[in-house]
Parts: C-alpha cells; structure tokens; sequence
C-alpha cells in the first residue's frame, strides 16, 4: 500500500499552545512538522528538537519563504494575527490560525479576502467546533432531538496565577478574558442559535484596561443565553443547551468535552466519544483534507462563521467599553 501524502506543516510562535497543539500533530498520520519559528533561536531549536523537525528558524520570515511549508499553524498573541496570516497567505502558505481570528471585524476580513485574493486556505482554529461530541449534540439539536432551543448557559473560567505582566492583561497584546476564553460561550451559541438580536454586557477591569471578568446575555426572538468569561475564579465549565422537549449538557469542561448528557422524557444518557490526543487532532484533519480537495474555507467552521463571530466579540466590547491601544486615534 502507498504511504499517504503527507501535508507539511510549520508552526509560528512556539509557546504552550503551540506545543500541545504539535503532539497532537505528531498523532495525524498524513502530516509532518517540516519548519518552526521564534524570535527565541533557542526555543526554536529546542521545540524542532523535540518534534523531529529539521529547520527552526529565528525569524518569521525565513519560514515564508520556506517553499517546503505549505500550511502554517499561528499561535501568536492575538494582536500579530492579522499581520502574519496575511504576510503567509500572501507567501502561497494556506493558514491555520488561533483564535480569536484578531482583534476587530475590519482585521478579520482583511485575513479572509487575502485568502481568497491568493487561492490559500485559511482557518481560524476553533478546535471545539470539530470536537465529536459537540459535532454529535449539534447534529441531535438541529435534528429536533431537544425541540426548540430556548436558553444556552455556557462559561469559560479560571482563576489566573499570575495576572501581572503577562499577555493576559497585556491590552497591547489583545488581552483580557474576553477574547482569551469568553470567545468559547460565544462560539456556542452562535453554533446554536446564530446572531443575537441584542447583547447586554458587562464587565470587571484590570488597571491595564483588559476585562478580568465578563457577564453577557445575548437576546434572540425566541431565545436566551447567558454567558461568561473570568479570570478570577474557576466554574463548573458545564455548558447547558436547553429546548422544548430536553436538555443537552456538554461536560466539564465542555469546550474540550469527552461527553455530553441527553436529558429527556424523564431519561438521562451520557455519551461517551473520547478525543484523540487533546482534541486539536479533529481540526488538523480538517485542514488536511481541505488542501487536498482544494477548498479556501471549511464548510464547518467557514470564513463567514469567524466573520460572524468577531462581529458578536466587537459588539460585547462596545458594550462594556473595552478599547485596545491600536484602535485609539
């Protein structure tokens, strides 16, 4: 049997996510991590060291102009994402960048009409999105398996060791709890019940400017939902999809779930679909087979659901005044 053709991969800003999102690349067969990039010559070369890879490079714009690499994984701070996307997308590299896709709307399109100007696949990397069993509880919801959704509950919170002089509270950087974790409970009801009506916001504030804690509750025509997001203490990381005829709790801690819970007629069943690796795996593999099938966007997380989103992200900072220093005139 012929090997697979494997995609050849770099990765750009080797920090902590970048290293758990790397060993589960080492668990997808038709991949290889072939270059990496950091400011830090020796965090490059330690992390290429540990993933088998032969090129780390010092500087972003050797792995540009890398002709090998034909995707490359961003996980930089929030505020350089729109900036390298577009630098990569315009050196014929398809993309696979973290969330939040950036800071504003305006960023955000600017990334996906580069995309489509230069014919590269680009993604931003909400990996809940592909996770089985938010996959299978989104098929039963819109199936009718729960009836008409009415109220989403859903949180994304932890309290923080250090919040001082890091990129959490860093405002340059796009810090505070909103677009770190809060972009989660967005996602979900946007995956669920779509573009609010109205979204009523409100938050606590770090001296650096940047949300620690964020309250928010989007108002649709038939529906509620209330969402958080915190730096300051921890929650149950339960999220709750509540309808006419039942219940589905995606399980602690719910944006990386390896279950959900059906409560119905009286009945509750817990489904069981565990992750391979940390669950990165899903959204590798649908990279993977985009570039093969010569597809710019994915049909399940698609240029236009990460436009939306960033649109529901802008108007929750609107509401709760959260400006980022690029912005300021």
């Amino acid at each position: 049997m012929a090997e697979k053709v494997k995609i050849k991969w770099g990765i750009i800003g080797l920090g902590n996510i970048a290293q758990q999102f790397a060993d589960d690349l080492m668990l997808v067969h038709d991949v290889k991590i072939v270059a990496v990039a950091s400011r830090n010559p020796e965090k490059a070369q330690v992390f290429a060291k540990k993933y088998n890879c032969e090129k780390a490079y010092a500087t972003y714009d050797e792995i540009f102009a890398d002709a090998e690499v034909e995707i490359l994984y961003i996980a930089t701070p929030h505020n350089s994402h729109v900036a390298l996307t577009i630098k990569a997308l315009q050196s014929n590299k398809h993309v696979l960048c973290e969330k939040p896709i950036a800071l504003c709307y305006n960023d955000a399109f600017q990334m996906i009409e580069t995309s489509k100007i230069n014919n590269r696949f680009f993604m931003e990397a909400f990996w809940t999105r592909f996770n089985p069993s938010v996959r299978e509880a989104f098929y039963k919801i819109k199936n009718g398996e729960i009836g008409k959704i009415k109220y989403i509950n859903a949180d994304f919170a932890f309290q923080a060791e250090e919040l001082e002089g890091n990129r959490m509270t860093d405002l340059k950087l796009g810090g505070g709890s909103l677009l770190d974790i809060g972009v989660y409970p967005l996602f979900l009801s946007y995956l669920m019940l779509g573009i609010p009506n109205e979204i009523v916001a409100r938050a606590n504030f770090h001296d650096s400017g940047a949300d620690l804690q964020t309250a928010m509750i989007l108002q649709y025509e038939n529906a509620q939902a209330v969402l958080h997001s915190s730096f300051l203490s921890s929650s149950n990381m339960k999220a709750t999809i509540s309808g006419t005829k039942g219940i589905i709790n995606l399980n602690s801690p719910w944006y990386k779930t390896k279950s959900y819970t059906l409560i119905k007629d009286n009945k509750k069943e817990k489904y069981k679909l565990p992750t391979k690796g940390k669950g990165f795996t899903y959204e590798i593999e649908e990279c993977n087979r985009c570039i093969k099938e010569n597809r710019i966007e994915s049909s399940l997380w698609s240029h236009q659901n990460s436009l939306d989103l960033i649109k529901i992200v802008d108007k929750v900072r609107n509401g709760i005044g959260l400006v980022y220093p690029s912005e300021k005139i």
